[in-house]
């Protein structure tokens, strides 16, 4: 059999965080040389090499990227089924529910959502890592098993990424934010980021002929209301990005067609049929509006 134990899973995942096998072996309490043969029985059992070794350490190669991300959810599973199967008489869940999230979803979103859910089911603990929306976003740390659920934009131009499920949960529309009292804000530099759009939003101001390309790129969407706020610029922001907007900044309509943007989650097959991720899309799903 070329099956990998939970053990041998568990060596691959403490290499591939720890980028080293000496480094893995002390968080395993384990002798770096039994790392070492583990992790070639592993790459006899699934014939590829997972690592490229070095002076500096261990880096996963393509196919040991490909091994960690499928090591992390059968590990993330095994921890799902035991915590499912102690809680079954009563239908309770319990544990860790780990769950990644864009910038504003995290402040915005999540909160209310995290509040319903300790009220219904306290013994859940929530773990929440804000990771930036852009390439692979929070879907791809799904897909690598770092998150159980991710808070991502989805919709009919960022769809869900093969092998995840998921659902749309609320439809954000953009405004023109721009210093309070100005004359002429459109007469402002654009200031922007690199997560405030997607690809449909991206064709709306391309067909915007006041709209000019962004002068000033900031990293985050506090970052560009800070600097609108102080006069800097005027910016074209999702809802929740706005959320709690100082009165120094003036959000104006966009006009009777304005680009909007999905915000949905996304997560595995396995993990949608837990209670513990269930509970959450629920507590999700009762947010109605953002502000």
């Amino acid at each position: 059999m070329n099956d990998l134990a939970p053990r041998e899973l568990r060596v691959l995942v403490a290499v591939g965080r720890e980028r080293g096998f000496s480094t893995a072996a002390v968080a395993l309490r384990m002798t770096q040389s039994a790392v070492s043969h583990s992790v070639r029985a592993s790459e006899r059992k699934l014939g590829a090499v997972l690592f490229d070794r070095g002076r500096t350490g261990a880096t996963p190669t393509p196919a040991g990227e490909r091994a960690l991300a499928y090591a992390r959810r059968v590990l993330r599973l095994l921890e799902v089924m035991a915590a499912e199967v102690r809680g079954a008489e009563t239908g309770t869940a319990a544990g860790p529910l780990r769950i990644a999230a864009f910038r504003s979803a995290a402040l915005h979103l999540l909160p209310p959502a995290l509040e319903r859910l300790a009220a219904r089911h306290p013994e859940i603990v929530p773990e929440v890592r804000i990771v930036r929306e852009v390439g692979r976003g929070t879907a791809g740390e799904v897909l690598d098993g770092r998150a159980d659920l991710g808070v991502a934009t989805i919709g009919t131009t960022s769809p869900v990424p093969p092998g995840l499920v998921g659902g749309v949960l609320v439809e954000e529309g953009y405004a023109l934010v721009h210093p309070a009292g100005h004359a002429a804000p459109r007469s402002l530099p654009l200031v922007d980021w690199a997560e405030n759009c997607t690809s449909y939003t991206r064709e709306w101001w391309a067909a915007q002929e006041w709209l000019p390309p962004a002068t000033v790129e900031a990293e985050d969407d506090g970052a560009v209301l800070s600097m609108v706020s102080s006069g800097f610029g005027m910016a074209v922001m999702p809802e929740m990005s706005l959320v709690g907007a100082p009165p120094s900044v003036a959000i104006s309509d966009l006009g009777p067609e304005p680009p909007t943007r999905s915000v949905g989650y996304v997560t595995t097959p396995e993990l949608a049929k837990s209670l513990a991720v269930q509970a959450l899309i629920r507590a999700l799903r009762e947010t109605r509006r953002l502000r």
